[in-house]
């Protein structure tokens, strides 16, 4: 099991993807904008956080210029999921230090897999 922040504005998306993480085991936080999504990752270490690249308020990429400011760093792996998935775009969101880019639309089962090899490379590390 794993501790997961969840950071989506679409409220459907967010309640789907919980909803299949959680049957897989892992304990998921949710936030619905950037700001709910800082207040959660100064608060908690996770295993894994899943940003939504446009969110309100701070989008993912500033989320994770922010995620380094802070004096507790995140040893999370960074998956960031968004529409925008032009080759530019991914690069500009590897660049600025996620781990992961996972492409919109997407099936939550696809998902809930990708993220069990994601966990599963990031364990291994230690």
């Amino acid at each position: 099991m794993a501790r997961i922040l969840l950071a989506e504005d679409e409220e459907v998306l967010r309640m789907l993807v919980t909803d299949t993480l959680e049957d897989e085991g892992h304990d998921i936080d949710e936030a619905a904008d950037g700001a709910e999504a800082l207040s959660f990752i100064e608060q908690n270490q996770y295993d894994l956080i899943l940003l939504d690249y446009m969110m309100p308020v701070h989008t993912g990429l500033e989320l994770i210029e922010m995620m380094r400011e802070l004096p507790m760093p995140q040893h999370a792996k960074v998956v960031m999921l968004s529409a925008k998935s032009q080759a530019a775009d991914q690069q500009r969101v590897i660049e600025a230090g996620a781990d992961y880019f996972i492409s919109k639309p997407f099936s939550p089962l696809a998902l809930a897999e990708r993220i069990e090899e994601i966990l599963s490379e990031h364990q291994s590390l230690y």
